[in-house]
């Protein structure tokens, strides 16, 4: 278990019919926020005190949901790693509990290592059998408007997802522009933002039925061809089942723009009455 001296918290309950946040602390150099939102879901935000991560930074979060809740999880801003001067590395760790019925959309801005900056993340999710959870990670080759491309020390991704327990998902990344040519084909090509999208759930659920739905409607109709302009955007998208209750999507694209339109698509869904009853991100677009 955490322990609780050393991690923020975050916990979402439902009280009177609308989810709310009940506990809430932030260690720096984290902030929470917890802006009014439309609906009944509640909307909790991640912001950082110097607008992102410094070398030895250590985020930690533990975030639960009570039986219900339904909890919306995203970011103020991307979330930018600063150069490493010393060789230390700023750390991210989110470790969530879902509760029978409960529902978290997580949906964060992208992750922006700058040049020379050393990051790790990882990701501990359980749920209770009768919950749902829709995960998106999403980082950037860098500060690409200022021609800055992969040139980061290191960037590591570790994602585990449970439910009662058992290990449904454990999918790990790691990328070291020094040791392997970023720009290759077999790594990213031209591509320079990355998006993996994660829904678990029970099958036989509405809302999850829903959100796979949404999810395989991004496939890309056209076979074989990698370099396949999605709708106009230079994009590639890949939807599988991973088994039974297991949903992934990785999308690869030549830009922020040519990606955010699968968070716009996801938004519609998640704007239903199942769900969050409301556009939760619509006053930040």
């Amino acid at each position: 278990m955490p322990d609780p001296a050393e991690w923020s918290e975050l916990e979402v309950a439902l009280v009177q019919g609308r989810s709310r946040l009940v506990a809430s602390k932030s260690l720096q150099p984290l902030k929470i926020l917890n802006p009014r939102a439309g609906g009944t879901g509640c909307h909790a935000v991640l912001s950082s005190y110097g607008g992102g991560l410094v070398a030895g930074d250590r985020l930690r979060l533990n975030v639960r949901c009570q039986p219900g809740a339904r909890l919306f999880l995203s970011t103020q801003a991307n979330t930018k790693v600063f150069k490493s001067i010393d060789g230390r590395v700023a750390e991210q760790h989110v470790s969530g509990h879902l509760a029978a019925g409960a529902l978290a959309a997580v949906l964060p801005d992208p992750v922006v290592p700058q040049a020379g900056s050393r990051y790790r993340q990882r990701q501990h999710w359980d749920l209770a059998p009768e919950a749902l959870l829709l995960l998106a990670d999403w980082w950037a080759a860098g500060r690409t408007e200022l021609g800055e491309r992969f040139a980061f020390q290191e960037f590591a991704s570790e994602t585990r997802i449970s439910v009662a327990s058992q290990p449904l998902v454990l999918d790990r990344f790691a990328f070291d522009p020094a040791e392997h040519i970023a720009t290759a084909p077999a790594n990213f090509d031209r591509y320079e933002s990355m998006l993996t999208v994660y829904l678990v759930g029970a099958p036989g659920d509405p809302r999850f039925a829903a959100l796979a739905g949404a999810l395989h409607a991004l496939k890309m109709p056209v076979a074989g061809n990698p370099h396949f302009r999605l709708a106009g955007r230079a994009c590639v998208v890949a939807v599988a089942q991973a088994r039974p209750g297991v949903l992934l999507l990785r999308a690869l694209a030549a830009s922020r723009a040519d990606v955010e339109f699968i968070y716009q698509h996801l938004l519609g869904v998640l704007a239903g009455a199942a769900f969050f009853g409301a556009d939760m991100l619509a006053r930040k677009y």
